[in-house]
């Protein structure tokens, strides 16, 4: 059973689903298939570094190994800076209430998306939540966010809440630090007076 995501919103908490939502969904998808000549279905594999082996689907996989080469679980691994110190981490926003807390649209419009999730009440409980209360916050034009780490890690990203009254959409992406420049603050190049220039002075591969 998938787990909900807990949502809080004016002291109110009802657990909800989402689901992400790709762009195949939204434009569909092309699917490319290769026959050879006598008309059976290619299949694509992989050449080993031998240039020998081919391997087929599934026959690769990742591996963390140490120094020496041994073989590392993926869960006994610590994230740690540049310095060598060991960062502070984050639990998954499924394991705590999300407190939903107004945005405002400048906030929302300067993000980096990573990707957009549909919110649904949560159908696998005992008795299936109802997010009418949040579509009627939502239908007035309102935004709301919240700190959101699908598995954990060391940082949340920023989760916006908005919706049409209908249906309900938690946008995920990263604050984007944009640098806004004026006409009439475009550079100057600082002048050089009584400096003559040669035509030895000027490298043309550079044009």
């Amino acid at each position: 059973m998938a787990r909900p995501l807990i949502l809080s919103l004016d002291g109110t908490e009802f657990p909800v689903s989402i689901k992400k939502i790709d762009r195949d969904d939204l434009y569909g998808s092309i699917e490319i298939e290769a026959f050879d000549e006598k008309g059976n279905p290619a299949q694509l594999l992989v050449l080993a570094a031998d240039g020998k082996t081919l391997l087929d689907k599934g026959g690769t996989a990742l591996a963390t190994l140490d120094e020496k080469g041994n073989s590392v679980e993926r869960n006994t691994l610590k994230p740690v800076s540049l310095e060598g110190g060991e960062l502070p981490t984050v639990e998954s926003s499924f394991s705590h209430p999300n407190v939903l807390k107004k945005a405002d649209v400048d906030d929302y419009v300067a993000q980096l998306v990573k990707s957009v999730y549909m919110i649904d009440p949560y159908v696998e409980a005992d008795e299936p939540a109802d997010i009418d209360f949040l579509l009627d916050h939502l239908s007035g034009g309102l935004i709301y966010r919240f700190p959101f780490s699908y598995r954990g890690g060391t940082e949340y990203d920023n989760a916006f809440v908005l919706g049409n009254g209908k249906d309900a959409f938690m946008i995920i992406g990263k604050q984007a630090n944009f640098q806004f420049t004026k006409l009439n603050q475009a550079a100057v190049l600082d002048s050089v007076e009584d400096q003559e220039i040669s035509g030895e002075d000027i490298d043309f591969d550079l044009f």
